[in-house]
């Protein structure tokens, strides 16, 4: 590790954070701590970006004199916000997160981006593990596990749509192939902002790492409802992006469905065997009617 400390302070590669705040009362500060804790990394600069919030959030921010840029909701986009800020930024990676994340130790952040400073890679993201013992526990695990992996353009036969998995609830990217590869292309998008971006890094030749060193507790109780409702945005993201279903989309689902009901067997976790069923359920039925969706506007 100490050669890679040396590394990374010769050429001073400058990180800038950027995380989208909204109602995030419960979060921020916590989260700023670990984040001004993180070791051997240049952060040029923290930047929140604070959609109107209906709590404290703003309060919490003013008295602890942390910056951050206001925007009102009708501005927010999980894409033109991050890109906004990541076109002006002066770093040489940038870093995306969620207000949400735990970080682990005063190292993820360097096991983040040590990947991209090096050459290994041009985007990486983290290991993201649940609190909770429901079925995203599984999910995690079967997307996020143990070993560190590094996926190509050369991956895409064998791997079909895992390839381009990315999650910017803890991620970097090179910021010069950020900006060579024109960022999210200006669009709103609602979800799979990160797909999106992931994509465009693989087709281009380009390299990204996954980092099971660098962890965060990323944790969710979703209703029935608001899965629904994340799944329709799903749905209507992959027909908007109609070249995406080509790569085995129904496969990826359905081999996380099974591994969930496999894990969820062998430790006899009744409250998720009870909930497998109306929650993959919820998933289909959402993917399907935001398919329909944009199926039906483009007739």
């Amino acid at each position: 590790m100490v050669n890679l400390v040396c590394f990374l302070e010769k050429h001073r590669m400058k990180v800038e954070i950027i995380c989208p705040l909204y109602n995030a009362a419960t979060y921020i500060l916590k989260l700023h701590a670990s984040l001004l804790a993180q070791k051997n990394v240049d952060i040029l600069k923290i930047s929140y970006v604070m959609t109107e919030s209906s709590d404290e959030t703003e309060k919490i921010m003013q008295e602890n004199n942390i910056p951050y840029v206001l925007i009102k909701k009708q501005e927010f986009s999980h894409s033109l916000t991050r890109e906004k800020i990541a076109t002006q930024s002066k770093s040489d990676v940038l870093v995306f997160i969620s207000q949400d994340i735990e970080v682990l130790d005063d190292n993820w952040l360097y096991n983040l981006v040590v990947p991209i400073v090096n050459g290994e890679v041009v985007a990486s993201y983290s290991r993201q593990i649940s609190k909770y013992n429901n079925i995203e526990k599984y999910t995690r695990e079967k997307n996020y596990p143990e070993v560190s992996s590094i996926v190509s353009k050369d991956d895409v036969e064998k791997l079909g749509l895992q390839t381009f998995f990315f999650s910017d609830a803890s991620s970097a990217v090179k910021t010069s192939v950020f900006m060579e590869l024109n960022g999210y292309d200006q669009k709103k998008l609602p979800i799979n902002e990160d797909m999106y971006l992931a994509y465009k890094i693989i087709m281009a030749g380009y390299k990204i790492k996954y980092c099971a060193d660098s962890i965060v507790y990323h944790s969710h109780k979703f209703s029935l409802k608001q899965l629904y409702c994340r799944y329709y945005l799903t749905g209507m993201f992959m027909a908007e992006n109609s070249y995406l279903e080509q790569y085995k989309v129904a496969k990826a689902g359905a081999g996380l469905a099974k591994y969930v009901l496999k894990r969820a067997l062998c430790q006899f976790n009744v409250p998720v065997l009870f909930r497998f069923v109306p929650d993959m359920m919820a998933r289909w039925f959402g993917m399907r009617k935001g398919e329909k969706i944009v199926r039906r506007r483009s007739k």
